[in-house]
């Protein structure tokens, strides 16, 4: 699922201290190809628009928003996307729960100019770097409450949400998993999986960064990670298939690399999944939002993210598991959701994150190296 990175380690050491294609209906409202009725489209902050209750106006008369890759059990957003609706009365189109970065991306491209097209992405940052040209900048309300390693300058992007890579596993199918290295038994044969593509997905980039670093590598080599399942591929331990829920729930996939907040949600339907965080591998990432410079509902995008960056929404992603980007400050503030920050899975270990410079080498790495590694 979904590709790199910009990472504040002391948020999320703090933090662990503290524990598209739905088609909408044609708007008559206006979008990103007109500018939009309400001028939202050049807005830059919801002082453009007159305030954040003209902004509120103006997206419930365009009465749509238009999201992209997000699962309902990914980071609580099932729960997320539906307190938005319940609070503004606004119709959530979601297309593609299980695509990539990349999908998005490209999705943002083929659907230009109509009102199918992504409002709003939720975006790994070696894809967000690489096309922040189709990004709109725009300042949410709490702006100064997001780290500033964590946004671009020119509010191009900024990360939401983040956690550690981890090996999720059902307990019940493998043995106790102590190092990564314990994924090349012959008990993990035709096990152990990975969220998506890491040639377009976040998750999968990094999962295979980790096995990296747990073998000798470093955060400016993914050639050792790449190596490793090479070596699970040759010993038929690697299952060449996206893990999702559904795949976690009928046993196709027992092992998965993925991100810890993603990972433990699959104990809901496998009480014997358990997850582990390598301590000589404790890889931590963020992924960003941005919205799509020419989104068909301007308003709704912009009223979107004022939303996730609300107290409201960062304890809505914390209460699924993820480190919220506002939680250093929302700590301080004391309106951080304490029981929920409690349940965080604790970490040991050195927590490293990739830079952006990084996140690129190993997104090219792995376009030039993976097919092969795993033919």
């Amino acid at each position: 699922m979904r590709a790199s990175v910009r990472y504040a380690q002391i948020l999320l050491a703090t933090g662990a201290l503290v524990a598209l294609a739905a088609c909408s209906p044609p708007s008559s409202n206006g979008g990103g190809a007109t500018g939009g009725s309400s001028g939202a489209a050049k807005a830059q902050s919801a002082a453009d628009v007159g305030g954040l209750d003209a902004l509120v106006s103006a997206a419930k008369k365009e009465g749509t928003l238009n999201v992209i890759a997000l699962p309902p059990d990914w980071a609580n957003y099932g729960a997320i996307i539906s307190g938005f609706k319940a609070k503004y009365g606004i119709t959530v189109n979601s297309a593609n729960p299980n695509g990539s970065s990349q999908d998005e991306v490209n999705a943002v491209k083929q659907q230009a100019g109509t009102d199918r097209a992504p409002d709003v992405l939720d975006i790994g940052m070696a894809v967000a770097l690489a096309n922040t040209n189709l990004f709109a900048p725009y300042k949410v309300a709490s702006w100064a409450d997001i780290p500033d390693s964590q946004k671009d300058t020119g509010a191009l992007w900024y990360q939401d949400y983040g956690g550690y890579m981890s090996i999720g596993y059902d307990s019940s199918k493998v043995p106790t998993i102590t190092s990564v290295q314990d994924l090349l038994k012959p008990a993990f044969k035709g096990k152990v999986a990975l969220n998506g593509d890491p040639t377009k997905a976040n998750a999968a980039l990094n999962g295979v960064m980790m096995t990296s670093l747990a073998n000798g590598g470093s955060l400016d080599d993914i050639s050792k990670g790449v190596d490793f399942f090479h070596q699970l591929k040759q010993v038929g331990n690697f299952v060449p298939v996206q893990a999702t829920t559904a795949t976690v729930k009928n046993g196709t996939t027992p092992v998965v690399l993925d991100w810890d907040y993603l990972s433990a949600s699959h104990g809901t339907d496998v009480p014997s999944w358990k997850v582990f965080v390598p301590d000589n591998a404790v890889l931590g990432g963020y992924y960003a939002q941005a919205i799509n410079k020419d989104a068909p509902h301007p308003a709704a995008a912009r009223l979107w993210e004022e939303y996730l960056y609300s107290v409201e929404g960062q304890n809505l992603w914390l209460k699924g598991g993820a480190r919220p980007v506002e939680m250093a400050a929302m700590q301080a503030a004391g309106t951080l959701d304490q029981t929920a920050a409690a349940a965080l899975p604790q970490v040991t270990g050195t927590p490293v994150f990739l830079s952006p410079d990084q996140a690129t080498a190993a997104n090219t790495y792995l376009a030039a190296n993976w097919a092969k590694a795993i033919a």
